[in-house]
């Protein structure tokens, strides 16, 4: 049987590792075992912030919606009542952007929310 030699692929991989390392400081960036376990902890903290970020732009949209919402003296959570009972389907985001860039528009939504709660 012919001897297998595994360089090739053994370089492919450390290769992919020290490049996804490219920047970090010290042995981080250039020994194998360090980058490599540098690299699994940083790829598990995108995963995780991937998911964060929605939840803290949901929580950011929220925001907007209620301090705007306050000036027709109406909560947020009766806004989104009155909305749901206008049947009017916006999502937070688009309601959002409109509290921000358009207040006329908003305040006939705030408005139209008003009446039918």
């Amino acid at each position: 049987m012919s001897r297998v030699r595994k360089a090739v692929k053994s370089r492919q991989r450390r290769k992919k590792v020290l490049d996804l390392a490219k920047g970090y400081r010290g042995g981080r960036g250039v020994l194998i075992r360090t980058a490599s376990e540098t690299v699994d902890r940083a790829l598990r903290f995108a995963y995780r912030d991937r998911k964060a970020r929605k939840r803290s732009f949901r929580s950011l949209w929220i925001m907007r919606i209620n301090a705007a919402v306050r000036q027709f003296d109406l909560s947020y959570s009766k806004f989104m009542n009155g909305l749901k009972k206008a049947n009017i389907a916006m999502d937070r985001k688009a309601l959002a952007g409109l509290a921000v860039n358009d207040p006329q528009a908003f305040a006939k939504l705030a408005e139209m929310a008003k009446e039918a709660a």
